[in-house]
């Protein structure tokens, strides 16, 4: 009976962890990816902005991840700046300053690519915050969500966005998009529906004054 009663209790113990490879609910995993082609640099101190709200908003715990598009995407190679929280409050706010000064160093110092890879950004997203086992996953796209690629680059590929919020900030308006505005409604409306179509959450935010928006 006593052999029993341990047997209960250990299985108890186990069943409150994590079990070592399921997510924690109480994570959140943010993965903000910023488009750095040509004249859209000019945009990145807005993005500055977008990160320190975050980084004030993150708890313990969560993982926040800010990585460049640029020619080809999908690399870690790209990770401007990653962190894990850290669960003791003063180590978590030096985290968050270290973060910001490179944040900062990056958005001076930043230069144009040649092409936007789009699509190679967001899978290399999906698939850190799927490896870091989070259990809210975020997916920040600060661009304009014009995707152009080398001519060798395929990514006719189906994205896996089961539970994962994805949204696109700034998604500011091209000097062709003035000329014929359908253009605009389209590209949106393609980005919109890989995110539904792989069983994501889809939003955009434009007005960047409206913090509630970027609420986790």
């Amino acid at each position: 009976m006593r052999r029993l009663w341990i047997a209960v209790l250990v299985l108890s113990l186990f069943g409150c962890s994590d079990g070592g490879g399921q997510a924690n609910n109480y994570q959140r995993g943010v993965y903000l990816l910023l488009d750095t082609s040509g004249t859209y640099t000019e945009e990145l101190v807005k993005a500055k902005q977008i990160i320190n709200y975050l980084l004030a908003y993150l708890e313990p715990g969560d993982t926040f991840v800010v990585a460049r598009i640029d020619s080809g995407s999908f690399s870690e190679k790209d990770i401007v700046a990653k962190v894990t929280l850290d669960a003791r409050p003063s180590a978590a706010n030096r985290q968050k300053r270290e973060f910001a000064s490179t944040i900062a160093d990056f958005v001076t110092n930043v230069k144009s690519s040649a092409y936007t890879d789009i699509s190679g950004g967001l899978l290399q997203a999906i698939e850190y915050l799927n490896e870091a086992r989070v259990g809210k996953k975020h997916i920040y796209i600060f661009s304009d969500l014009k995707e152009d690629l080398p001519a060798n680059f395929k990514r006719d590929f189906d994205f896996t966005l089961d539970g994962f919020v994805v949204k696109a900030l700034n998604v500011t308006k091209l000097r062709s998009d003035n000329v014929n505005p359908v253009e605009y409604l389209e590209r949106v409306a393609d980005w919109q529906a890989r995110v539904v179509q792989g069983g994501g959450t889809w939003g955009i935010i434009n007005d960047l004054d409206r913090a509630d928006a970027l609420a986790l």
